[in-house]
């Protein structure tokens, strides 16, 4: 052994994340937006710090997008200042990272032109004027262009899963062996004051909203994105419960304090169901934070290596069922 390769093996002996850096990641819950999907870009936010406060003498839209132009801290992750430059910034990531992304949004197609196998596509939906008709998501969903149905946001519109206008989709996903990715959690601070979110509610953020649906559809595949947070009692008796319902981090890698992040999982993962949490960077229009979540599963002192390569990667391959000859591709870049 020569002196330079003696002294990176010692490196890499010294730095897990760095030894780990060409291991594939999945990420569950990515966003093919436009740049200013949070307000006149760029917008920047700061991981892991606190929200703003509000005084309702001034409109929270007003305060929420001053807090993002100007975030409080040194280090924010920085928003894309065009939506080429999103898409370039974000894809530069998942090649460096070797990030495989379920991804949904207006500019999938455009995405997955330039991403190539990195893109997964993900068909989301959310009930607003203009919403598909179930008929439709099925007849997409039949077509084999998408892997998941995924990010299923109707909290926003503050519609719950179990309600009957939502039946008809689950129902398609379900007869068609397609998993379901659900919005069950936390949205933007004062989500309901914010146009556009004005039937989003707190109270959806319990995972048992999900209950219902599950035993009306026995073989749907699901994963609950934001895990239910804060509802930690609700989503560990979801679990227990229903052994295929799993989670994503979604948001809370970023946008909660690090030692929330952790405490939450942690709980998840100590109660036995750390084969079912799977990472998702909920990247919207801070590439970085893919990264800030990765760092966020490394940094996870509860968890083992085999633990956070079963959550960066290994439980999402078994959930979406991959090919032996997929998972070997993604090793092999």
């Amino acid at each position: 052994m020569n002196r330079s390769t003696g002294f990176l093996v010692a490196l890499l002996s010294l730095s897990p994340a760095l030894a780990q850096a060409e291991e594939p990641v999945i990420d569950m819950h990515l966003h093919a937006h436009g740049a200013d999907l949070n307000g006149p870009p760029p917008t920047h936010i700061c991981p892991g710090g606190e929200n703003p406060t509000h005084d309702p003498a001034r409109p929270w839209p007003e305060v929420f997008g001053e807090w993002l132009r100007n975030p409080p801290c040194s280090e924010p992750l920085r928003g894309s200042a065009s939506d080429d430059e999103l898409m370039t910034e974000t894809l530069e990531i998942l090649r460096r990272r070797n990030v495989v992304a379920v991804t949904s949004g207006p500019y999938l197609e455009r995405w997955r032109e330039a991403g190539g196998d990195r893109i997964i596509a993900a068909l989301g939906f959310t009930f607003r004027p203009g919403a598909r008709a179930a008929d439709e998501v099925r007849e997409l969903l039949a077509s084999g262009r998408y892997g998941v149905f995924a990010e299923v946001a109707i909290q926003y519109a503050g519609v719950s899963p179990d309600d009957p206008k939502f039946e008809p989709y689950l129902a398609a996903a379900e007869e068609l062996d397609v998993p379901v990715g659900i919005h069950i959690g936390t949205g933007p601070p004062g989500a309901p004051a914010i146009p556009g979110m004005g039937k989003y509610r707190a109270r959806l953020h319990s995972a048992l909203v999900l209950e219902e649906a599950l035993v009306r559809h026995p073989e749907l595949r699901v994963y609950v994105m934001h895990a239910g947070w804060p509802m930690l009692d609700d989503m560990l008796a979801l679990m227990w419960a229903y052994p295929r319902v799993h989670v994503d981090t979604g948001a809370l890698c970023f946008a909660l304090p690090r030692k929330e992040f952790h405490r939450y999982f942690r709980r998840i993962a100590e109660a036995g169901f750390g084969k079912r949490i799977m990472f998702g960077s909920d990247q919207m229009n801070w590439p970085g934070a893919i990264e800030s979540c990765i760092d966020a599963i490394d940094s996870a002192d509860f968890l083992s290596r085999d633990q956070k390569r079963d959550v960066l990667y290994n439980n999402a391959a078994r959930f979406l069922r991959l090919s032996e000859e997929e998972i070997a591709r993604h090793h092999e870049r």
